[in-house]
């Protein structure tokens, strides 16, 4: 797997913000929490991450029934829209794939796909990810920070198959093993590609504060 710093460069990649989870061990919907105290939601940091960092489509994939994240989503500006995912209880792959069908029209090089647990991967990231694409055409590209692989990954248009038919139980998993080989690790200096604020104790940890009432 090769380790690269890329340079100059754009494709066509949409973003997903992965949210259709129950946030059991956080206790409450993580996709709304605040990024720190006073700060904005976790799916609208992250949403102006993806824009800033040269996304311009821009989904949200959740449940059907979370009337409160798409009432958020619907508030955050052009070019953010809300994918129901009606499979959500049978993986975080569910959301993928749910994007994946909105997506996957002629002129789409791929998708960035990021859960909404990693609201503070930053906008830089974003871009050098996509630059690394668009430079090298892997079928994946994945964010490293020394020598960890995490999110966001994109993947290219030509796997888009393979993630419908992934087994549910093995989620992305099963598409990323079968194609190690060919990965494309970008290094990057953003430590919180590789952190997941997924339980309270995480979340004092990241913030410095309990989470709030």
């Amino acid at each position: 797997m090769q380790m690269i710093h890329p340079r100059g460069g754009r494709a066509l990649v949409p973003g997903v913000i992965l949210a259709s989870g129950w946030s059991q061990r956080m206790g409450r919907a993580k996709a709304l929490l605040p990024a720190g105290p006073g700060g904005a939601s976790f799916v609208r940091t992250l949403a102006s991450t993806l824009r800033d960092g040269g996304i311009a489509d821009i989904l949200v994939a959740g449940r059907p029934d979370d009337d409160a994240l798409r009432g958020e989503v619907s508030e955050l500006g052009p070019g953010v829209r809300f994918v129901e995912n009606p499979h959500a209880r049978q993986g975080q792959i569910t959301s993928i794939v749910a994007a994946v069908n909105v997506v996957d029209h002629p002129g789409v090089e791929g998708l960035l796909a990021v859960p909404v647990d990693q609201p503070l991967v930053a906008a830089a990231t974003v871009a050098t990810l996509i630059e690394a694409f668009a430079a090298g055409r892997p079928v994946i590209a994945r964010a490293n920070h020394r020598g960890r692989h995490g999110h966001p990954v994109v993947f290219a248009r030509s796997l888009f198959k393979e993630l419908r038919r992934a087994d549910p139980a093995l989620g992305a998993r099963q598409v990323v093993r079968a194609h190690a080989a060919a990965i494309l690790e970008v290094d990057v200096p953003d430590p919180y590609v590789i952190l997941d604020i997924d339980d309270p104790a995480a979340y004092a940890s990241v913030f410095g504060a309990p989470l709030p009432d």
